[in-house]
């Protein structure tokens, strides 16, 4: 979500080859002031999309950031932790509580829709996570329908009906979204049409 400047850029890079670089970085996340903090998360998250598994021994402490006050720092770390989960779902999954917190974050839609492609990222990993993550998936869509989020959510929720979901998650899922699948338009109609069209595969 954020751009990167010549300065992060150099940094990304610096951490990509050393892991004590990392760390430094992890620990800035449970201490520092909110501007050093949300810088770390930043740089992190720009790891994570370079090269994600580079994260999986700071998994814990990305997930312990999830309880920093600042939005920033919290979905630059969802955002780490989503580009985390083909390589360490299993630590991703102790995320769940801090993500549940940010989806219902009334003051951020950067922070809640980080959550939601978290969730939906995990989610589609085995059956039994989207057992678990379901319930926050589905109270999402029909809290934030028609926030200016929601076709970037939907854009997750597209990912998650093609994962590994359980029997009754996509009965659920379909049955969410065959009302704009039927009665929507442009954009929405179209997403919602996909989402229920994997479902029922």
């Amino acid at each position: 979500m954020s751009s990167e400047n010549p300065e992060d850029k150099q940094q990304i890079a610096d951490a990509q080859k050393n892991p004590e670089v990392i760390a430094a970085l992890t620990e800035t996340l449970a201490a520092g002031s909110r501007r050093d903090r949300q810088q770390a998360a930043r740089i992190i998250a720009g790891v994570a999309r370079e090269n994600a598994e580079l994260l999986v021994p700071f998994a814990p402490s990305l997930v312990d950031a999830l309880e920093r006050p600042e939005a920033q720092t919290r979905w630059e770390c969802l955002d780490a932790l989503t580009q985390l989960v083909p390589a360490d779902a299993r630590g991703c999954e102790k995320a769940i509580p801090g993500a549940e917190a940010a989806l219902f974050d009334e003051d951020s839609g950067p922070l809640r829709l980080a959550a939601m492609r978290f969730l939906c990222r995990l989610g589609a990993t085995t059956e039994k996570r989207s057992e678990k993550v379901w319930s926050l998936v589905d109270e999402g869509i029909q809290c934030y329908h028609g926030d200016l989020e929601f076709q970037d959510m939907l854009a997750a929720v597209i990912d998650f009906s093609q994962g590994k979901l359980a029997p009754e998650v996509k009965v659920g899922l379909a049955d969410r979204m065959r009302f704009d699948a039927t009665n929507g338009r442009g954009m929405l109609k179209k997403r919602a049409a996909q989402i229920v069209e994997h479902c029922e595969k």
